[in-house]
């Protein structure tokens, strides 16, 4: 985590948002490309995409009220796997959306989808990036990944997952191939 303004602002600011009933809803950030967050192409470094949206999975965690489970039991959030799509580059001082959701999940972890949301130049909203995320939540004195279904309970929340879309059937797919091709050395 490098962004470490955008990080206090948000964990000051997350009390006065309102709580988030997971798995239906999404979070849903601003932001603003910042001279820092450029690279030498002069748009916003590919990089930048993966650290803001530690936020957006950050913020889904503090307004669903999931932080005390985390806090109580040491638990860690972990990401194993992501994949994006770069769509539209940001330029220097564009303005952004960060729209963060659940979309399914397995006995161990979730696939979250963030979508990067940007004004086109006729005003209508358009995609700049999307990428799929799978992640999950590590008990340390456990040396386990906590059940799902314990991380609803704990947010109050009973739930089924909704079946794969096919991009996320393909992303969980591609994740197994590459898992298994690492799996041995060479």
């Amino acid at each position: 985590m490098n962004l470490w303004f955008r990080l206090i602002w948000l964990l000051l600011t997350a009390r006065f948002r309102p709580r988030l009933a997971l798995p239906e809803r999404a979070s849903d950030l601003s932001f603003q490309v910042w001279p820092h967050d450029l690279d030498t192409s002069l748009h916003m470094n590919n990089g930048r995409y993966w650290s803001l949206m530690d936020l957006g999975r950050t913020d889904l965690v503090l307004r669903s009220g999931l932080w005390r489970a985390i806090l109580r039991y040491r638990w860690l959030p972990v990401v194993n796997a992501g994949t994006i799509r770069f769509r539209r580059e940001l330029r220097a001082f564009r303005k952004f959306r960060l729209e963060t959701r659940i979309l399914c999940w397995s006995e161990h972890w979730l696939v979250i989808q963030h979508r990067v949301l940007t004004a086109s130049r006729r005003g209508d909203e358009i995609l700049a990036a999307v990428a799929l995320v799978r992640a999950a939540i590590y008990d340390r004195q456990a040396k386990a990944y906590v059940p799902v279904a314990r991380l609803l309970a704990e947010m109050g929340v009973e739930a089924q997952s909704p079946e794969p879309t096919p991009e996320v059937a393909a992303f969980l797919a591609s994740e197994q191939v590459l898992r298994e091709a690492t799996a041995t050395p060479r």
